[in-house]
């Protein structure tokens, strides 16, 4: 901290303000410290202060509000609250209501929307975007499209001033487009666009991919001189260009001023700014734009009078009025006032400064990170100036990290360990195609192979052909502190940064996974050799499981197993990740009676399911017994020929869950699951040696925490890693690797109480990480034997054949 105040002392924490960010943090923001998070999505969405809720409570609960659309007392003050958070809307980008208009929206997207629905395309217009644009922002492309217009994506690029520039200092602004779209091919034959279409320009003030920030001066030098700013592009010849600004991220920290840089429309989101009200947004228009627009649609509240059974209407004049439709959500904009106050006690240029200066601290400590061979641990983008006296930069740091060898680790690795240390930060692409693709150096043909094999939005898929699809992203509010900034830089360190190799005194580190000294183990002779412990049936998926002795093996492992599962009313799988406290029903199947049996706490009466479920009017009953169970509206499914086309696919698309030759019922990634009781033992011994507080608040872990079908007992810890084929009594199986640990083995059920944790998949991401995966049990293939019923037993003699 001493060392970051010498640099950003007078910068960070508001010192001229009216509360130091300790106070700020202390009286507003204290279910962050309750809870342990370290909020880094301010991008995302910023937080709202306890005090702005209390004020907006107080306000709610000592006012009356009502329908502005009407003349009573209440909806005239309504009336009049709306009108002057207008006001303040306006007032905070510097804009004269003379010049402007705020039209309120249920959000920035929805601004961005009415730009593009609303605008005069012709087939002779064109439309220019940024690639670093928001996909709300590429949205408005559809709209130019079909009406015929040109679309094109530009790069923005600085130069060295030239004495004929519009400016007379500073770096001169050239725009370099792209492939031109257009789906009106005549418009080809043609030399030059009519001068009297309008054209539009959008650009956002900051990138939220990369925290770039955009030069304002674009406003001035396209609406005033597009000629030489375009120069050397099919639309330098064109005229009456208007400039669409998506402010949505950047205003926050450095709103542009409107009175110096006139743009057209403004895109404005007030959960970015002050973290509440979500569902609204603003855009902010020039009267005089106002009046080029071509809205079709009118409404309660944009009408002055209409015909209900004749062609007449008559629209309202004023801006807003004839852009709100519908009732305006007041009870909302009523909350704005809350947030403007707080932003004005601070004001944004403190509030630059202060996020700023932890962005740059981060920046410079991830750049400087080497792993103990000397090569890099952190690319960076977007981030060439790391001086805090420039306004190039946002207070964003995006970035991807190195292994050792070179290759990446995957973005929903480091997603996956910081929501374990109690960081909330983002990865992948945050909506903005053009910026990823820019920056990760992605071409049209990566990015549309990377479609055809699977890859979309919020998938998994976070590098594919040794390439990364998206980045991490951590941003800061005006709340966030320093120590947030350490604790994630830490953890970077901590979690992704190769140490050098002990050699000498120590031993060399190597192999895959690391493992306590020998003398934390017992000897090997104390080692006897494997023998299968127990086995687990799960009807259910994600329900509890029952032990059995003995059990038949059928093509798709344990017969029943996972053969069932609950989905939700909007088509989703159910499982303990959303609902916890299914790991509190309990199953049992009755193989000689065919009934498959299932119990909760929460039912009077047990539930039985004949296995051989002829009449469908049992399914009404028995969604109601899971309903009740769950606590949410929800179905049983079956898995087989007969209701396989109710299910979802991997991806939760509807269709068949999996092709009917599948040897997988509803497990996650294979027919078995084996752990090892010996090293579940040694990750016990971790867990009590790592912290004494867990040993003292949890009974030591059993390998059923891991939901297994199969344990075994006997040998060293870990040794299963290397079994290629195992042989279980006379039965034969394949080793498919390890099982991909997620937070559900954090769950756990005690006395009938669930409850979650950290553990114990923080300790397993200390020494069981490979690849992005965290490891602990083996997935098995069962090699089935078509000519005889196979059954396996507990006790049973387990022959691994070792690699």
């Amino acid at each position: 901290m001493e060392s970051f105040l010498k640099k950003f002392g007078d910068y960070y924490g508001y010192p001229d303000g009216p509360n130091h960010i300790n106070q700020i943090r202390h009286s507003q923001f204290k279910r962050l410290e309750d809870q342990g998070f370290v909020y880094l999505d301010h991008a995302g969405s910023t937080l709202y202060s306890e005090l702005q809720m209390a004020d907006i409570f107080k306000d709610l609960t000592s006012n009356v509000f009502g329908n502005p659309h009407s003349q009573s007392d209440i909806s005239s003050a309504t009336s009049d609250l709306i009108a002057d958070a207008r006001h303040q809307v306006l007032e905070y980008f510097n804009a004269s209501p003379e010049d402007y208009s705020c039209i309120f929206t249920s959000g920035a997207t929805a601004a961005l929307k009415l730009v593009g629905e609303t605008f005069p395309w012709t087939q002779d217009s064109n439309f220019l975007y940024t690639m670093e644009n928001h996909n709300s922002v590429l949205g408005i492309r559809e709209y130019a499209l079909a009406q015929g217009a040109s679309a094109c994506a530009v790069d923005i690029e600085e130069t060295a001033n030239q004495p004929d520039h519009l400016t007379n200092s500073g770096p001169s602004i050239k725009v370099k487009h792209r492939a031109v779209q257009m789906r009106n091919t005549s418009k080809l034959q043609k030399e030059e666009s009519k001068g009297d279409a309008y054209n539009l320009f959008a650009f956002p003030s900051e990138c939220n991919f990369s925290g770039v920030r955009f030069d304002l001066d674009l406003v001035n030098l396209i609406k005033e001189n597009a000629e030489t700013t375009l120069e050397g592009s099919p639309f330098s010849k064109s005229k009456r260009w208007m400039v669409l600004i998506d402010a949505a991220k950047g205003c926050a920290t450095l709103p542009p001023d409107l009175s110096e840089y006139p743009a057209d429309f403004v895109a404005v989101s007030f959960y970015k700014l002050f973290g509440y009200p979500t569902g609204l947004g603003a855009l902010l228009v020039r009267n005089d734009s106002a009046k080029l627009l071509k809205k079709t649609y009118f409404s309660g509240g944009t009408v002055a009078a209409s015909i209900a059974d004749i062609d007449f209407v008559k629209r309202r004049e004023r801006v807003e009025e004839s852009f709100e439709d519908g009732s305006a959500s007041f009870l909302s904009i009523a909350a704005i006032r809350h947030g403007f106050k707080l932003l004005k006690s601070l004001t944004p240029s403190a509030i630059w400064m202060h996020t700023t200066s932890l962005s740059i601290y981060v920046k410079k400590k991830l750049q400087a990170l080497r792993h103990g061979n000397g090569t890099g641990v952190c690319i960076l983008y977007g981030s060439e100036n790391l001086k805090l006296s420039s306004h190039k930069s946002g207070p964003t740091v995006t970035f991807n990290l190195k292994r050792p060898d070179g290759s990446w680790f995957g973005y929903l690795e480091v997603e996956k360990l910081a929501s374990l240390s109690g960081i909330q930060l983002r990865t992948g692409c945050f909506c903005n195609p053009g910026a990823c693709a820019k920056y990760l150096d992605l071409s049209h043909s990566d990015l549309l192979s990377n479609v055809e094999a699977g890859h979309v939005c919020w998938d998994e898929n976070d590098v594919i052909n040794g390439k990364p699809t998206g980045a991490v992203r951590v941003s800061f509010g005006y709340m966030s502190t320093f120590e947030e900034a350490k604790k994630f830089v830490d953890f970077i360190i901590s979690s992704f940064v190769s140490p050098p190799k002990k050699i000498g005194n120590g031993n060399v580190v190597s192999g895959r996974f690391s493992q306590l000294p020998s003398e934390e183990l017992e000897s090997k002779e104390s080692f006897p050799s494997h023998y299968l412990k127990s086995i687990t049936i799960y009807p259910i998926k994600s329900c509890a499981g029952f032990y059995v002795m003995r059990w038949p093996l059928c093509r798709t492992g344990l017969l029943h197993d996972r053969e069932w599962m609950v989905q939700g009313l909007t088509g989703d799988i159910l499982t303990q990740k959303k609902v916890p406290d299914m790991s509190l029903i309990r199953t049992f199947i009755d193989l000689e009676e065919g009934l498959l049996s299932v119990e909760s706490s929460r039912c009077k009466d047990k539930l039985h399911i004949k296995i051989k479920l002829e009449n469908l009017n049992e399914e009404t009953r028995i969604n109601s017994w899971f309903t009740n169970a769950i606590g949410r509206q929800c179905k049983l499914l079956r898995y087989s020929s007969s209701t396989s086309n109710h299910c979802l696919n991997r991806n939760k698309s509807p269709g068949f869950c999996r092709d009917l030759e599948s040897n997988i019922n509803f497990a996650n990634e294979a027919q078995f699951l084996l752990i090892s009781e010996e090293s579940v033992s040694d990750l016990n011994r971790r867990l009590e040696a790592k912290d004494e507080d867990y040993k003292r608040a949890h009974e030591k872990l059993n390998p059923y925490r891991f939901r297994p079908n199969l344990v075994v007992s006997g040998g060293e810890p870990y040794a299963e890693d290397k079994w290629r084929t195992i042989k279980i009594g006379d039965n034969h199986f394949t080793s498919l690797g390890g099982c991909n640990r997620c937070q559900m083995i954090n769950i756990s059920n005690e006395a009938g109480l669930v409850k979650k944790s950290n553990e114990p998949l923080t300790t397993l991401a200390s020494y069981r990480r490979v690849k992005g995966k965290i490891l602990f049990g083996t997935l098995l293939r069962y090699e089935i034997d078509e000519k005889t019923q196979c059954w396996i037993g507990v006790g049973d003699e387990v022959n691994p054949d070792i690699e």
